[in-house]
């Protein structure tokens, strides 16, 4: 089971990683507003004025999805992951903001910054994640050995 991880740790790299943990979170996130659909959910009227909060939540399934299937392509084609992580995340924001702009949800603000800064921020940082860095000095040179 450890060498299975390894493997997989191994295979995915950095931002392989980065993307499955986003890719896997956004799918549960879709998937629980279509098991235990809210009846109006607060804040998003501008969202669900146009389609239901079922069908909104598979921009949230699809985007994880990607992010799951981008996170086993090679570095530099993983772009997409990144891109379809920010969408939901940004989508979500601007609705927020949007309720607070109509007066219909005066936390919307508040809810829209922490998707901006904990959901796009994060996705932003980890897009520019190296996959490589500097390997550490070798045990001599640590110790303060090295020729």
């Amino acid at each position: 089971m450890r060498a299975a991880a390894r493997r997989l740790r191994k295979r995915l790299g950095r931002r392989g990683q980065i993307l499955l943990i986003l890719g896997v979170g956004k799918v549960c996130w879709g998937t629980g507003f279509i098991v235990s659909p809210q009846q109006d959910p607060a804040g998003l009227r501008l969202l669900t004025d146009r389609c239901s909060l079922a069908s909104w939540a598979w921009l949230w399934i699809a985007a994880g999805v990607v992010c799951i299937v981008s996170a086993f392509v090679r570095i530099g084609r993983d772009w997409a992951g990144f891109l379809a992580a920010l969408l939901p995340p940004s989508v979500w924001a601007v609705a927020y903001f949007f309720a607070v702009l109509t007066g219909e949800y005066a936390r919307g603000g508040f809810v829209a910054l922490w998707y901006l800064t904990s959901h796009v921020g994060v996705i932003m940082w980890a897009a520019t994640v190296p996959e490589h860095s500097v390997p550490s000095p070798p045990w001599r040179a640590r110790k303060g050995k090295a020729p």
